[in-house]
């Protein structure tokens, strides 16, 4: 991978992680410790598609820089990157377009989650699916910090 490459590839794996960072450990609880929980939820709702949409769009494009960088996927370092790209790419394309809708779907069923029963079944399959999506989204944060230490690594 020539310089240029590999400074746009790490650039966007520093956006990927750091996306994920910021928004799960800094904004999202910010917004629940100023807020009332539905009203948390809401705009945490608000600002979910915009996220996944994010983290999506970056895996692609780091998907693409390894592709067309023409990198010799004979190092170990180079096939584990890719395959980490990949599950990347799936676990997105996952969250985007199937939990994200059901989790969405499942929470307009709450009316709110101030006044509704903790052991109710919306309520449960809510926190299966949030639990689900929090598991996920670590994942990929790992996930990136990976592929950037490995582009670290193969660049010496």
């Amino acid at each position: 991978m020539n310089t240029t490459m590999h400074i746009i590839y790490n650039l966007v794996l520093s956006f990927w992680i750091g996306g994920i960072t910021i928004y799960t450990f800094i904004i999202t609880p910010v917004i629940f410790k100023s807020f009332s929980r539905d009203m948390a939820g809401n705009i945490v709702g608000v600002l979910f598609p915009g996220y996944f949409w994010f983290n999506l769009i970056l895996s692609v494009i780091a998907l693409l820089l390894v592709l067309l960088a023409g990198l010799s996927f004979a190092k170990s370092g180079h096939r584990f990157s890719l395959l980490l790209i990949v599950l990347a790419l799936i676990i997105n394309i996952f969250v985007t377009f199937k939990l994200h809708p059901d989790v969405k779907e499942v929470k307009n069923q709450i009316h709110s989650f101030e006044s509704e029963a903790e052991d109710s079944s919306l309520r449960k399959r809510f926190a299966k699916l949030h639990g689900i999506s929090a598991g996920l989204n670590l994942l990929l944060l790992a996930d990136g910090v990976v592929l950037l230490i490995i582009s670290t690594a193969l660049r010496k």
